[in-house]
This record gives C-alpha cells, sequence and structure tokens, in this order.
C-alpha cells in the first residue's frame, strides 16, 4: 500500500487548475486558525480548485491527497497512518494537510481529529452533506468550521468571462445594457465552470450521470434507477411549486411516501436539490407542510427538466433561492393562507428578510399578487423593507411607514 500512495501522491503533484480560474472567496482568518476547515459542494462547483488556491497561499503546501483515485479502492481509514509515514518520507516533517473528496473513506474524521489533536492544520474537501451529519458533527464538536461553495456567483460569472468592468459604477446606456445582456446569459448558463468553459450539453449530462449513479445510487445502495430519475425530473419540472411526499409518491408510482422522503435526503447530500419548507413556528407544522425544491444550478434546470414557455420565472425563482444559500442564514417561504412570499430569511429567531421573485411585473394581476405577498410578509414578520426582484423593473413603493425596493436581478446581485 505505502508504495500506492507514494506513486499516487507524485502523480497528484503535478495536478495544475485550469489556466483561466477564476479566484474564490476565502477568509483571511481561516487560513491559520486551529479548526479543520471542511468546504463542500456539489461536484465540478469548484472546491478542488479552491483547495489548491489555499496551497498557494500557505508556506507548506505538499501534503495534498486526493481521494477521488479509482487505485484507493482497498483504503481504509487504517491506512491513513502509512499515508502520514509516505508524506514524511518524501517531503519531511510539514503542519499542513490538504484532503480532496475525503468523504469517499468511511471513518475520515477520526484521522482528522487526531491531526487537529496534535496541532495541525487540515484543509477537507467533499460532495456529500453527510459529512456534516449529526454523528460526524457530534465527533468533531468545536473542532472545524463548515465552508459552503456553490458554482459561480454572478460577480464570478463576470470576472470569468472578462467583464469585470461590469462590477464597478454602472451607469448610462450601454453599461445598462451590457449588463443587462451579461445576466440574461447567466440566469440561462448557470455557474458551473466546466459547462461555462465549452456550453457543452454533454458536459452537464456526463455531471448529472456521476451524481446520479455515484453519489444517490451506488452510495445509498437504490436498485431502482427509473423513480429516482423520474423524481428529479418531476422536481426540477415544477420548481417552486408546493409538493409533498404523497404527491410525489403517487407521480413516481411509489406506494410509502417514506420512501420518496428518502430519496429526496439522499439527493440533498449530493448538493443536486434542495427542499425549503413553510415557517411555522410549529416544528410539527413545519415538518408536515408542503416542500418546494429548488436545483443547484440553472443550467441543470435547463437540462434535466420540462421545457415551457415563460420557464424564466422559474429559472430567476431558482436563481435568487441559489444566491440566498451563498449568502447564508435560515430561508423559508411564507404561507399565511391568504397571501405568499417565495422567500423569508431569518437570522436566529427573527426574521430579517422578505424576498419576491418576479420575472415580469407588466399585467395588474400578477403586480397585485406579487406587492400582496411582500407586504404580508412584512406585516406578519414586522419588517420595515421588502424587496422585489426582477428582470428589468425597478421603483420604490412606499405604503405607511414601510417600503418595498423593486429592483432588477443584476443590481440584487450585486448589493
Amino acid at each position: 500500500m505505502k508504495q500506492l500512495l507514494k506513486d499516487i501522491i507524485i502523480d497528484q503533484k503535478s495536478f495544475l487548475p485550469s489556466k483561466k480560474t477564476i479566484i474564490r472567496s476565502f477568509p483571511e482568518k481561516y487560513l491559520n486558525n486551529e479548526e479543520i476547515i471542511i468546504i463542500s459542494g456539489v461536484r465540478r462547483c469548484g472546491k478542488s480548485v479552491l483547495l489548491q488556491q489555499i496551497r498557494d497561499r500557505l508556506p507548506q503546501k505538499d501534503y495534498f491527497f486526493n481521494f477521488d483515485d479509482d487505485r484507493l479502492g482497498n483504503f481504509t481509514v487504517e491506512n491513513f497512518q502509512q499515508l502520514y509515514e509516505v508524506f514524511i518520507e518524501l517531503y519531511g516533517e510539514q503542519n499542513y494537510f490538504y484532503f480532496d473528496e475525503i468523504q469517499n473513506i468511511a471513518g475520515w474524521e477520526h484521522f482528522a481529529k487526531r491531526l487537529y489533536n496534535s496541532g495541525k492544520k487540515v484543509f477537507i474537501t467533499g460532495s456529500n452533506a453527510r459529512m456534516l451529519s449529526k454523528e460526524l458533527g457530534t465527533y468533531l464538536t468545536g473542532c472545524y468550521i463548515a465552508i459552503e461553495l456553490y458554482p459561480f456567483s454572478f460577480s464570478e460569472f463576470l470576472d470569468f468571462r472578462e467583464q469585470q468592468h461590469l462590477l464597478g459604477d454602472i451607469s448610462g446606456t450601454i453599461a445598462r445594457g451590457e449588463i443587462q445582456s451579461a445576466f440574461n446569459d447567466y440566469l440561462k448558463q448557470g455557474g458551473f465552470p466546466i459547462y461555462l468553459r465549452s456550453e457543452d450539453g454533454i458536459v452537464l449530462k456526463t455531471l448529472y450521470d456521476n451524481i446520479l449513479y455515484k453519489d444517490v445510487m451506488v452510495r445509498n445502495q437504490i436498485v431502482n434507477e427509473r423513480e429516482v430519475k423520474e423524481l428529479v425530473y418531476y422536481t426540477v419540472s415544477n420548481i417552486g411549486k408546493p409538493l409533498t411526499y404523497t404527491s410525489l409518491a403517487k407521480v413516481i408510482g411509489v406506494k410509502n411516501p417514506t420512501t420518496v422522503k428518502n430519496y429526496l435526503e439522499y439527493i440533498e447530500n449530493t448538493y443536486l436539490l434542495f427542499s425549503l419548507s413553510k415557517l411555522d413556528y410549529s416544528v410539527k407544522a413545519q415538518l408536515r407542510n408542503p416542500k418546494k425544491v429548488y436545483a443547484i444550478d440553472n443550467a441543470l434546470v435547463s437540462r434535466l427538466g420540462f421545457h415551457f414557455s415563460g420557464e424564466e420565472g422559474r429559472l430567476l425563482e431558482n436563481m435568487v433561492y441559489i444566491e440566498l444559500r451563498r449568502r447564508g442564514g435560515e430561508i423559508f417561504y411564507h404561507n399565511s393562507g391568504n397571501a405568499e412570499c417565495d422567500f423569508v430569511v431569518r437570522d436566529g429567531f427573527r426574521v430579517v428578510q422578505a424576498i419576491q421573485a418576479c420575472y415580469l411585473l407588466g399585467s395588474s394581476d400578477t403586480r397585485e399578487r406579487e406587492i400582496r405577498g411582500i407586504q404580508d410578509a412584512m406585516d406578519t414578520y414586522q419588517l420595515l423593507e421588502g424587496t422585489i426582484i426582477t428582470n428589468t423593473h425597478e421603483e420604490e413603493l412606499k405604503y405607511g411607514d414601510k417600503m418595498i425596493h423593486i429592483l432588477p436581478a443584476w443590481k440584487w446581485l450585486r448589493l
């Protein structure tokens, strides 16, 4: 095993990110603090590149190992000690460790904890949310900081396209036209770096297949491929619509709604899909209420779901949800029975934001529905401000002592 590990380390030492890489945000304070840094996110969102960028910022960078290697089929937690010994043999004693896709090895947290206890600094990436499960969280309590990485934000998308000038002041017809055009592309192309480089649909299909088969079916020993694929197809085709486990079970032909619940949990663990709960201060009611489902990236939404006219609206809503996740905070939807608001963001026990996503506010019925929904949320949670995100419409709407900000998505994304 030692010779194999040595071969892999030497092979991986030559790993170089693509020449066209975007500097991803990573806080300076986490480079040398004592906690283990765990970076998780969907496949191909840029975790490995970020790990290389972190290595470049630190004085010791040789202890790097990517566990997503087919030669490691027999690697177990007992082999970590051998890996450590090979590192020392090749490079001498160092204090910084960089482990890519470590979730492939059961029990990895025990080795990470041992390194932490001996004063080493450890950076870890992984493509499964179960890395941060309750059991793992209990074992590593107080020892780690979790960071979720997503495909490119709008700012990173502009950086990738070498349109950094659009990150500055936007004034004048030409600049506004440029940034609106860039946003229109971002809305449909999403932020997966690997797709943006080629715009080849095969890339998305391969990514989806890897997530579906390797991360969902094989990892969870699922044998019914049809049920899982139909579940993904139906939920992605109904982005932002209330769904129940019972209704989904009928759609995909499953007798027990618990099976659907488990499937969705497995898929969510890969960061492919996310379920959104209705905000209710009764935990039981919150679990019982219908969920809404959103996807990690709009390019995948377009690839995986049913196409229909006016789909820009669901793409905008999906994009706003992912951006809210990127910014942090607990996200819910609001429904009082009389009106609905797409997103409310809670910080602790207090709701701090209410947001509607509406591509076009053109018709009077649409305008009335969206404003009624944001007002209902603002009144319910005693908010003085609310936001309606649109494609191009901009307006300030005052009612009583409260203000509704209606603004184009590109402007909100730059806030």
